[in-house]
């Protein structure tokens, strides 16, 4: 086999394969041959087709497919050896392909396009800065972080009359113009109703100060606008209460208010472990660690972010743009090519970020350990735990969480991909001059708008 590349420009070129009948035939006759061995056809006992009719059946897919094979890890291996870096892959060039004759033919010459990887350097120094913007602990915050932990810990108790944010516990059932139940009509004898949902602050006052076994009949639409409520009232599919109105009694079994945790040595014991906090100022304390880490968190996101894109606008070399359409296009079979012009800033900026990325990344010689694949899969699991309130999962658990992550190749190469994004990133920031900004949390949100 043949292969030769005429360069069009510095970000084009095409591939010239040319391929001969001793390059396919050998692996076409053994594929054959094991066709005709698993080969289960009328009149022939197994192994014994002719061989004649295994070709006449099989060849010219089988030599298809072989040509196929042997073109594309030939090219693969060139473009290894001669260390030619490409965007996206190969492109067969459509109007070579389309007088080849696979069934006449033995030696055939194909034709691809090539979008290559432009010579860049990076242009960025320390006459380039970027914001570490230290966002302020108010007031606010700590409060909101003392109420978040309250009503993650808090929980619902009877009460003896219903308040505005109850939840009620009843019977609901259809009433007819003379307000007495509809036999056989729409009921649910087990329900449950959140006074502060309703719609409709007339009804909704209906329901203030009931006790068990009160009943209170209302018109069902103008409490509940939007039909999955009523769904989920009614114990029905969407579909069958779909436009429903009129009357309907509920009939209260019960009645539940919300309260939240108090703060004492029970929730520091529940948040923390046993003996961690043993009081509200270390509790306080405690509070203000976690939002500084949290915000620092924060910061670091923004000032990684922020260098990337002075990076990226500094960083300026050209892509095969044209090609590169052409080829999402034909990659993403259900996008138009409106779509993908559409589309194509976003594209480029990521594109040109990955090339960046992975010049950073070998000029220092970066790696990834098992360990900090590990480490950082902890990490997130402990993180993810956290969301979900789930403070007690021990070291082992963790780590054996992270460890099933990692076993999930598409989640390894996530990780391994933000482990790389870091580290690259930690570089590029001793780069450029970093100055630091002291901003409230109101002005660092509106940085992302």
């Amino acid at each position: 086999m043949n292969i030769s590349r005429e360069n069009i420009d510095d970000l084009n070129a095409v591939l010239k394969v040319k391929i001969e009948k001793a390059d396919y035939q050998e692996k076409v006759e053994s594929v054959l041959r094991d066709y005709r061995k698993k080969a289960n056809i009328k009149g022939f006992r197994p192994g014994m087709v002719p061989i004649g009719l295994i070709k006449k059946m099989y060849g010219n897919t089988v030599k298809i497919d072989e040509i196929n094979k042997a073109v594309s890890e030939n090219i693969h291996r060139y473009l290894t050896d001669e260390k030619i870096e490409i965007l996206g892959d190969p492109m067969p060039k459509t109007d070579n392909q389309e007088r080849i004759d696979f069934e006449n033919q033995d030696d055939f010459d194909f034709s691809f396009e090539l979008g290559l990887a432009p010579a860049f350097e990076l242009n960025i120094s320390k006459k380039d800065s970027s914001a570490f913007y230290e966002i302020t602990i108010d007031d606010k915050m700590k409060n909101d972080f003392v109420s978040n932990y309250t009503r993650r810990y808090g929980e619902f108790r009877k009460a003896d009359s219903t308040e505005d944010k109850d939840i009620l516990k009843g019977k609901i059932e259809a009433l007819n113009e003379k307000g007495e139940p509809v036999p056989g009509g729409l009921t649910a004898d087990e329900t449950t109703l959140a006074v502060d949902i309703i719609k409709d602050e007339e009804i909704r006052n209906k329901f203030i100060g009931k006790k068990e076994n009160d009943t209170i009949d209302f018109d069902i639409s103008k409490a509940f606008p939007n039909d999955n409520e009523i769904a989920g009232l009614l114990k029905k599919k969407k579909e069958e209460v779909e436009g429903l109105e009129g009357s309907f009694r509920f009939s209260v079994r019960e009645i539940t208010r919300f309260h939240p945790a108090e703060l004492n040595q029970e929730l520091y014991n529940r948040i923390y472990g046993e003996g961690v906090v043993n009081s509200e100022e270390e509790f306080m304390k405690k509070i203000e660690e976690e939002i500084s880490e949290n915000l620092k968190r924060e910061s670091e996101f923004k000032l990684m972010q922020d260098v990337k894109k002075l990076t990226i606008e500094k960083t300026d070399f050209q892509l095969p743009e044209d090609f590169l359409k052409r080829w999402l296009l034909k990659v993403n079979k259900d996008t138009s090519s409106e779509q993908i012009d559409q589309e194509f800033d976003r594209f480029r900026n990521d594109l040109k970020w990955q090339l960046i990325r992975n010049k950073v990344a070998l000029k220092n010689e970066l790696k990834i350990t098992e360990e900090e694949l590990q480490k950082e899969a902890e990490n997130i699991t402990r993180y993810q735990f956290r969301q979900y309130g789930l403070f007690y999962a021990t070291d082992e658990q963790i780590a054996n969480y992270a460890k099933e992550t990692l076993k999930k190749e598409e989640d390894a190469k996530r990780i391994a991909d933000k482990i790389l994004e870091d580290k690259v990133l930690v570089l590029l920031k001793d780069v450029v001059e970093v100055e630091k900004k002291s901003v409230t949390v109101e002005e660092f949100n509106k940085l992302f708008e």
